[in-house]
């Protein structure tokens, strides 16, 4: 087990159990729905970041699939590693999400299953990051906690640290991003019991 506070080590997990995740997430799109609606607000061949692309297995390749030009983000460069070979020829940067700063705006913005991982107090300002990539009419999505809090998992015997602010503030802070709430679902039995928020820019 690492010693520290676990929000602090997310980064390292992920880059030396990169491949123990992977084998875990397989390809199975448990978050097809959430996907064709994210999907639905998009122009065709729009510019979509991932945020915390991982081995870009099952979404990012999904969305090449449909025709969306992809762009990956990671704070792992295992992780990279993987994306590349899983999607070759498709663009990613290795950056820590809380210095996300490329200097582009795209149509869509997802941070699935990896915004969770920031502490509550790194959470806020992510928001200014997010609109300060988010095109006019972009679509946001990002999963969170169900409320407030922290909690920590476990990959390859790890702990894996999960935060959350509370669904008010996060309602705050999308509108105060210039981000308007689309659809916001607590534990989606549907969809592995995530929490996910769906969001648009404001033109």
């Amino acid at each position: 087990m690492m010693a520290g506070r676990p929000e602090d080590s997310v980064i390292d997990v992920y880059q030396r159990h990169g491949s123990a995740w992977a084998k875990r997430r397989a390809d199975h799109l448990v978050e097809g729905t959430w996907l064709d609606r994210f999907c639905e607000l998009l122009p065709a061949a729009a510019s979509v970041l991932d945020i915390g692309c991982g081995s870009g297995l099952p979404i990012a390749r999904e969305l090449v699939r449909r025709g969306f030009d992809v762009t990956g983000v990671d704070g792992a460069s295992t992780m990279l590693a993987l994306f590349g070979r899983n999607l070759p020829g498709t663009p990613a940067h290795l950056a820590d999400m809380r210095e996300l700063a490329l200097g582009r705006r795209f149509a869509g913005l997802l941070a699935w299953d990896s915004f969770f991982h920031l502490s509550p107090a790194d959470q806020r300002p992510m928001f200014r990051r997010f609109q300060a990539h988010a095109a006019a009419g972009a679509a946001l999505m990002f999963t969170s906690g169900p409320s407030e809090g922290s909690a920590i998992g476990e990959l390859a015997g790890d702990r894996l640290y999960h935060g959350s602010l509370g669904p008010d503030d996060y309602r705050a802070l999308l509108d105060a991003s210039g981000f308007e709430v689309v659809d916001h679902v607590v534990e989606d039995p549907t969809c592995g019991s995530r929490t996910v928020w769906l969001a648009r820019q404001r033109r």
